[in-house]
This record gives C-alpha cells, sequence and structure tokens, in this order.
C-alpha cells in the first residue's frame, strides 16, 4: 500500500470514482461522517441504492441533516465511526469520505473493526483520504495542520489489511477541483466549520488570507486537492 503517489495526473469529481468501483445498485449502504451531506444526497439521488444510514457525530450538522426531508431512502442518526449502530453483517458497503482522520488515534483501529463487523460477508469498505499535499493542504495548515493525523490513519488502514481483518482491493489517486468565490467563502465552509473550533489570532488569520488571495483569479480560487481511495474487502 502507498500513502500517495509521486505524479498524479487525474483530475475529477470523487463521484467519477466510487460510481466506477462500488455496485451501489439495491445496496444498504452505511456512510460515516456525512458532514453536510453532499455525497449522501448524491448517491440517494441517483436511484440505485436500496438504502443509506448516514452518521454524523457533530451535533449542529446532525441537526442539519435532519430537517432534510426530500431523501426519503435515507436515515440521519448521531453516531460515530468507532461506535456504529448498526448490526453485525448488514451493509452492503460502508463510505468514509475525508473522515476516518477525524477519528481520535486512538480508536482509529476500532473505527476499521466496527467497519469490518457491520460489513456483510464481501462487502466493500470505501475509504477516501486526503492526502498531504497541494495548494489547498498548502492553506490549511497554516491554522490546522493534518499531517500526524492522516498518517495514523492511513497506518490504520495498512494495520487492517496487514492483519487480514480486511483485504485490499484497490487504490485510487485523483485530484478533485476545490473553487471559493472569494475568501469570505472559505472562511465560512472551512474556518468557522463547525465540527473543528479554529481561533486564529489575527496575525495568522491575515497571514491565511494572503496565502489564499495568492490563487486568486477573476473567477475566484480555484484549487487541487489529491485523495487516496483504499477500497477494502471483508473476507
Amino acid at each position: 500500500m502507498q500513502i500517495t503517489i509521486p505524479v498524479i495526473d487525474q483530475v475529477c469529481d470523487e463521484q467519477e470514482i466510487y460510481e466506477q468501483l462500488l455496485p451501489l445498485e439495491r445496496a444498504n449502504v452505511l456512510e460515516l461522517g456525512c458532514g453536510k451531506a453532499d455525497k449522501t444526497r448524491a448517491i440517494a439521488k441517483a436511484g440505485k441504492i436500496a438504502s443509506i444510514l448516514a452518521l454524523e457525530i457533530d451535533a449542529i450538522q446532525h441537526a442539519n441533516n435532519l430537517a432534510v426531508t426530500d431523501l426519503p431512502n435515507v436515515c440521519f442518526e448521531s453516531g460515530c465511526a468507532e461506535d456504529i449502530p448498526a448490526a453485525d453483517d448488514s451493509m452492503d458497503i460502508v463510505l468514509m469520505f475525508k473522515s476516518l482522520h477525524h477519528v481520535p488515534m486512538d480508536k482509529m483501529n476500532q473505527a476499521l473493526a466496527e467497519i469490518h463487523r457491520v460489513l456483510k460477508p464481501g462487502g466493500l469498505a470505501y475509504l477516501s483520504e486526503p492526502i498531504y499535499a497541494g495548494e489547498f493542504n498548502e492553506i490549511l495548515r497554516l491554522f490546522h495542520d493534518e499531517q500526524r493525523v492522516r498518517e495514523a490513519a492511513f497506518a490504520a488502514v495498512e494495520r487492517a489489511v496487514a492483519s487480514g481483518l480486511m483485504t485490499l482491493v484497490t487504490q485510487k489517486f485523483f485530484n478533485t477541483r476545490i473553487h471559493f468565490d472569494d475568501f469570505s467563502q472559505f472562511e465560512e465552509k472551512i474556518i468557522k466549520v463547525t465540527h473543528t473550533h479554529h481561533a486564529l489570532s489575527p496575525e495568522l488569520h491575515a497571514q491565511v488570507r494572503n496565502k489564499f488571495m495568492q490563487h486568486m483569479t477573476a473567477t475566484g480560487v480555484n484549487l487541487l486537492m489529491p485523495i487516496r481511495v483504499d477500497l477494502l474487502r471483508k473476507a
């Protein structure tokens, strides 16, 4: 397994990747750390899956998700990856979109064990993680350096495979585009995100803004984020 590769040429939306890799038709899906449920919505609206159990531990975001009324095949619940409120062998697919590194490091092994528990035999775990590189990361790391937790998340996946808990199906590496109209939108979406408290001093705030504005164009700021997908199977 590789945490990254020297050159990542593919640029695409992640939907292209998971639709290529996953047998979503009539699947019972569990999404861990669904956040604002953008991908939950895209998968549910595609009309292929049987159901999605979408878990979110952030109370503010979970309350917002409970207000969603147009996704009848989605059940939003409060929960975390290390203690999944689902029965053994009940899920065809488990999804984690850039969320494994948000699990406390001392509970990452438990999260992988829980994913194994709830998957049906032969079920798939799709784990996408941001790679510690790229234009967006250069801005983010000024106030929220995730190198240690991202490395820990990869190590946890490696241990799950090495121990025989899960088998590796494939890895995919790609870049996804991130767009911000202006710095205020970056502040709202990234700095003020509800699941993590970012307290920036005036000096650091100015440094982040200056770094961000170096990428400003006539159409806003367009950045690339490199992503790694580890696709695992329960034996």
